[in-house]
């Protein structure tokens, strides 16, 4: 797949996701057969800039390009200087999100809000690509609510103005992430455009990610929650959708390598005191992926979110492990 000047390894794409898709999570799908991993997103406003959050949003140290970075804003000259001061810090690919669908974006008319403002998301796209050289690509759902699905609109517009990739979450903002999403719908955006279009939600496994792409004609696939816990769900739709074969599960052995590397790069990310709150967020994930029934998994998520520091983080993970080697070596699909 091609964006701009750039060939990516594959079609599959790390959806961004504020609070969870930062650089040691980027890195980390990255390397387990991701082709491309979307910042968490940046707010527009220039005030928020300075803050710790957004210098570790824009950390992109040691990353593989291309380095996409979202960002997010109701303004279309905030949106522009947002987009040239990120391509100034290193970004190569610059992301609008008009996908999410969190309140506190929405509230200040951002994010999927901007669906209701046609002439409002025009006014951005051409401010953003007029502004840096470097692709622009935008981020949609599929519109406001299920009575005003303006995806079609949206996309051609996307074209019209020069954005040269387009993913689209297959829901309205109403729907939040309740239902089935709407692959039919994302087919009819495929046909009213040239660009690519990434098709986003519900996409699980490599089964699925098969009957979405012959269902939608999309030209890649974006995948968010299911990439919680399990990074290497990547690797294997990838296998999948090459070969039609299946690659074997992680062992445990090798999930205990993933799961721990992770943890340590979220130390020397964050520091030990966010890296070990946010640790006990992503483990908790991984740990539905394991052949633990439920009583021993919430007594093992319970106190190791009672856990202070990396070093017992890891030993508390390393026990468990050994004691799920000493019972067999499956692991959860």
């Amino acid at each position: 797949m091609q964006i701009g000047p750039y060939a990516l390894p594959n079609a599959l794409f790390l959806a961004p996701m504020a609070g969870v898709t930062d650089r040691p999570f980027r890195q980390l799908c990255r390397k387990l057969g991701a082709g491309m991993a979307v910042s968490e997103m940046m707010a527009a406003n220039p005030d928020l800039r300075h803050t710790r959050k957004s210098q570790l949003r824009g950390n992109h140290e040691g990353e593989p390009g291309p380095i996409s970075v979202q960002i997010a804003g109701g303004d279309p000259e905030m949106m522009a200087e947002a987009a040239r001061y990120n391509v100034s810090q290193g970004a190569q690919i610059i992301d609008i999100n008009m996908g999410c669908p969190a309140k506190k974006v929405c509230n200040k008319a951002a994010g999927s809000a901007l669906l209701k403002d046609e002439p409002l998301v025009r006014a951005i796209l051409e401010a953003v690509v007029a502004a840096v050289e470097v692709p622009v690509t935008l981020k949609i759902r599929t519109g406001w609510d299920p009575a005003h699905r303006n995806g079609v609109t949206i996309a051609r517009m996307a074209e019209d103005v020069g954005i040269q990739a387009l993913a689209v979450h297959g829901r309205t903002r109403a729907c939040l992430y309740k239902g089935n999403a709407e692959y039919d719908t994302i087919a009819r955006i495929v046909e009213a455009v040239s660009i690519p279009v990434i098709a986003n939600g519900d996409i699980t496994n490599p089964e699925k990610a098969r009957q979405v792409l012959d269902r939608t004609g999309a030209a890649g696939l974006m995948i968010g929650r299911a990439a919680q816990g399990r990074p290497w769900i990547f690797r294997e739709i990838d296998h999948y959708l090459k070969t039609g074969a299946h690659l074997p599960p992680p062992t445990l052995e090798e999930v205990a390598e993933i799961l721990t590397g992770h943890i340590r790069a979220l130390h020397a990310f964050y520091g030990d005191y966010a890296g070990t709150r946010i640790a006990r967020k992503h483990t908790g994930w991984y740990l539905q992926t394991l052949p633990l029934p439920p009583e021993q998994l919430r007594e093992f998520r319970q106190r190791f979110n009672l856990l202070e520091d990396a070093g017992a983080q890891i030993e508390a993970l390393h026990t468990l492990f050994r004691h799920l080697s000493r019972e067999g070596e499956v692991i959860a699909a």
